[in-house]
């Protein structure tokens, strides 16, 4: 690359490719997805390393399994040591920017952004830590099935004063950059909190589709059908005791299809953005999810399990003019993101990381020049009561915990992941090997002891923290008024011609 690029990274939240035209789905309608797609080069196996928000979004910061980083659940600290992509762009000479939720938790908000543009919708503090020691006591700050009882059209909620918030911020920011001097190139992550449950959405998403353009779950099983840790998450989400009918189902889907086109309509203002200011030519657009969503499928809903559902993400590199548009079938991982973009700011001449990197750069399948084809994945987190791996190789999945009977499935002969070979006799040797390889990659013992830990220390400062006066930790964006619009410091002349964009010339 003879001008090292812009890079814009749009991520929606919990948004599954099984509900995305360009992954396949017949009805939902997402035309500036599409066009990414159908110009960029589209990841048909891509997988979160963890999913749920925090730990998955940890991973994708810092190319570091959850595991590395103690980075077990929704409420754990992000250490400020562990370097960061922002920290990479940023030591290559990029200007960082975020905008939207990221879920940090503690006190540094920041990690290697320069400038946030935002507030989290999602509290920075350890009140969300789970209890594997109370396993049966349901958190009563965690999801339940009202997500999914009182899904249906809403004329406002939190999550679209969040995001529209967003958007226009990073509208504003990208016209900041197209009318400055361009002296760095930029790096901004654009995180929108939409498709995220609950299922509410403006008429105008709900009407985009008609309950005939809605099916229903292809995969339903009873409890009794069902693996126990699929049975632990339906307790601690409280669906066993909030059964939910067929229409309720079905608002929730067709309200969650609503939320995936407003996620689809917001990437299309920031596109235009970017064509407007003539930024898009320089531009690679990283498009991605930090999990997926069940949706109902298994009588799940969620994420928060290595089902595909929960654990499938879309990814697509959107590059024209740097790559040949293009589908790669191999696995890859939230934990590549790192690596690629470290790849792609030092036009493939990456320094020495300053620590290990679990990820790999997706700049060889970018190229087609090969690529690798593994997803590895850890949950430590609530509905858990120890920790649960998974192995992605191939055409198959692994999954253990040594609470659980194994499960082993091929993805291309059962796509629904309704036949577990791991007792069938033809599948022992490779369920030892997957067996083997756990042991070498995996102290399970120890990494369970330090969820305890972990969980136990942050419960016992968030209990602390609740007495007396409380000192946030959740991120206050910086506005300086006395640089904005008209003032009397400032030339009006200049000021004027500097806020245009294109300047104004005589004709």
């Amino acid at each position: 690359m003879a001008r090292r690029p812009n890079i814009l990274v749009l991520m929606a939240d919990q948004m599954t490719p099984m509900a995305l035209r360009a992954y396949g789905h017949p009805t939902t309608k997402t035309p500036h997805i599409d066009a990414l797609a159908e110009k960029g080069v589209l990841f048909e196996s891509a997988y979160c390393n963890s999913p749920l928000c925090a730990p998955s979004r940890y991973v994708f910061m810092s190319g570091r399994l959850p595991s590395a980083i103690g980075a077990y659940d929704n409420a754990s600290d992000f250490p400020s040591g562990i370097p960061t992509f922002a920290h990479y762009m940023r030591h290559a000479g990029y200007r960082t920017i975020l905008s939207g939720k990221m879920h940090f938790c503690g006190a540094d908000q920041l990690h290697g952004f320069e400038e946030r543009l935002t507030t989290d919708i999602y509290p920075a503090d350890f009140g969300w830590t789970p209890d594997w020691t109370d396993f049966q006591t349901r958190p009563s700050w965690y999801h339940n099935m009202s997500s999914v009882t009182d899904a249906g059209p809403c004329v406002r909620t939190n999550q679209l004063d969040f995001d529209e918030e967003v958007v226009f911020t990073s509208e504003r920011k990208l016209y900041d950059l197209a009318r400055g001097k361009k002296e760095r190139p930029f790096c901004m992550v654009v995180s929108l909190t939409h498709p995220h449950d609950p299922y509410a959405i403006p008429e105008e998403y709900w009407n985009r589709y008609t309950d005939e353009e809605v099916p229903m779950p292809r995969v339903t099983l009873d409890p009794s059908e069902m693996d126990p840790h699929s049975l632990r998450l339906r307790h601690v989400s409280n669906m066993d005791n909030e059964p939910v009918t067929e229409r309720q189902i079905r608002n929730a889907r067709r309200a969650y299809y609503g939320a995936v086109s407003y996620v689809d309509d917001q990437i299309g203002r920031i596109l235009k953005v970017l064509k407007d200011t003539g930024l898009a030519d320089d531009t690679i657009i990283v498009l991605l999810s930090d999990h997926g969503e069940m949706l109902g499928e298994r009588g799940l809903w969620y994420k928060m399990s290595f089902f595909e559902g929960a654990s499938r993400i879309p990814l697509i590199v959107h590059a024209p003019q740097y790559f040949q548009a293009g589908r790669v079938a191999s696995s890859v991982s939230s934990v590549d993101i790192l690596p690629t973009l470290v790849d792609l700011a030092y036009d493939g001449a990456a320094p020495a990381y300053r620590s290990a990197i679990d990820g790999r750069s997706l700049l060889p399948h970018l190229q087609r020049s090969g690529g690798h084809d593994e997803v590895i994945g850890e949950y430590l987190a609530e509905g858990a009561i120890a920790p649960l791996v998974m192995i992605r190789r191939g055409n198959e999945k692994f999954i253990h915990s040594p609470a659980d009977p194994n499960q082993l499935y091929d993805l291309a002969d059962d796509p629904d992941e309704l036949n577990n070979l791991a007792e069938a006799p033809a599948a022992a040797a490779r369920v030892q090997a997957y067996r083997e390889e756990v042991a070498r990659r995996w102290d399970m013992a120890r990494l369970y002891d330090s969820v305890i830990a972990s969980q136990q220390q942050r419960l016992l400062v968030a209990e602390s923290l609740r007495q007396g006066a409380h000192r946030a930790w959740d991120f206050q964006p910086v506005n300086d008024a006395s640089t904005s619009y008209m003032r009397n410091h400032l030339d009006l002349d200049d000021l004027e011609a500097m806020a245009r964009f294109p300047r104004v010339r005589p004709a």
